[in-house]
């Protein structure tokens, strides 16, 4: 999993470099607070974007699927 916090008001610009950069199959979810998270599948590691659009740096957390639970 892959988290960044954009500079206020910059998020669809830093939200068009992680669409560009992600190359792998991946889900991007958007967030409060100008944030954008991105779950990739078979990929280690996604690259920092350019500083001056973060608010704060790269968050990045290595996951593993376990199972999906069918919904009712």
């Amino acid at each position: 999993m892959w988290e960044v916090r954009a500079v206020p008001g910059r998020r669809e610009e830093l939200l068009r470099w992680v669409e560009a950069t992600v190359r792998r199959e991946a889900d991007i979810y958007l967030g409060g607070e100008d944030r954008i998270v991105v779950i990739a599948r078979g990929v280690e590691r996604l690259p920092d974007p350019p500083a001056e659009l973060l608010a704060r740096p790269v968050h990045q957390w290595p996951f593993r699927h376990h199972r999906r639970v069918p919904g009712v």
